[in-house]
């Protein structure tokens, strides 16, 4: 992140979100807000050209990505709610819009993220006329300088009581010491019924040659926003590693998986490609 400015990868999930709605039937993910979430003027132009920020070979699958990810982790989340789950984190929640459509009136939602996001997503909300919900807490916070647990704390989450989190399109950007410090923080709350959906990368070295070209590109452009890639994982590596710190049920997500679940005959092409992965944690 860059000091008092708003993620600009956040900002390109948000835009992928909005034209999934616009581009995609059936959608993966029904986001009704998602369109709010980008602003007036731009979702003013996704709605007159809507393919105007999905131009090149690997507009689709990551479109199809950014979509399944937060699918998996409201089908996930939903699952522990079933289970008498409460409290909902959302790590690096950018402009996600689940507190804003969330169906469960017992859930509580804390988001996370910089401060500079959460002002931007303020007025974005505000502009769109969306109350924030009495259930709902923004947590603005910089990990430079405050631990997660503190972070957490100040927030009001029940430490006594399980929690799901989601923390999607972070790690990549994290060193691989904070994302592991990060899981730790959050396994506590996973031993009585919460738990975790993340997505990560692929060491670029075992990808296909074609694979790498669309991770070569993808990480071109997030250096560029000043926001580079700093961590990937080998998936039985990380698996172990995640079954280490006590989490019970631990599931690594392919593009495969993701393709056969979700996007099963389909008559268009969207499709996830094979760069990234999905763990779930319980």
């Amino acid at each position: 992140m860059i000091e008092n400015r708003a993620s600009r990868t956040a900002e390109r999930v948000a835009l992928r979100r909005a034209a999934h709605q616009l581009l995609d039937h059936p959608l993966v993910l029904d986001d009704p807000i998602a369109l709010a979430m980008v602003g007036a003027d731009a979702a003013a132009a996704l709605r007159a050209d809507p393919q105007q920020f999905e131009r090149g070979p690997y507009a689709i699958p990551l479109r199809a990505f950014l979509a399944v990810r937060s699918r998996v982790a409201e089908d996930t989340l939903a699952s522990t709610v079933a289970r008498g789950v409460r409290q909902y984190v959302v790590l690096g929640a950018g402009f996600d819009t689940f507190a804003f459509r969330n169906p469960f009136p017992d859930l509580r939602v804390i988001e996370v993220d910089h401060p500079a996001t959460q002002a931007a997503k303020r007025e974005r909300l505000a502009a769109a006329g969306i109350a924030l919900p009495q259930s709902f807490i923004f947590a603005a916070t910089d990990f430079s300088t405050r631990s997660l647990s503190d972070v957490l704390q100040a927030a009001g989450l029940r430490a006594e009581e399980p929690a799901f989190f989601s923390w999607l399109g972070v790690t990549p950007y994290l060193d691989e010491a904070t994302v592991m410090a990060t899981l730790a923080g959050i396994a506590p709350f996973a031993s009585s019924g919460g738990g975790v959906v993340f997505d990560y990368s692929a060491p670029r070295a075992s990808l296909s040659p074609r694979q790498q070209v669309a991770f070569d590109a993808l990480a071109a452009r997030v250096a560029a926003a000043g926001e580079p890639f700093k961590s990937s994982f080998e998936p039985e590596t990380l698996m172990s590693a995640v079954r280490a710190l006590g989490f019970a049920s631990v599931h690594d997500l392919t593009a495969a998986d993701l393709n056969a679940t979700f996007f099963a005959h389909r008559r268009d092409d969207l499709r996830v490609g094979g760069t990234g992965h999905i763990l779930v944690a319980l």
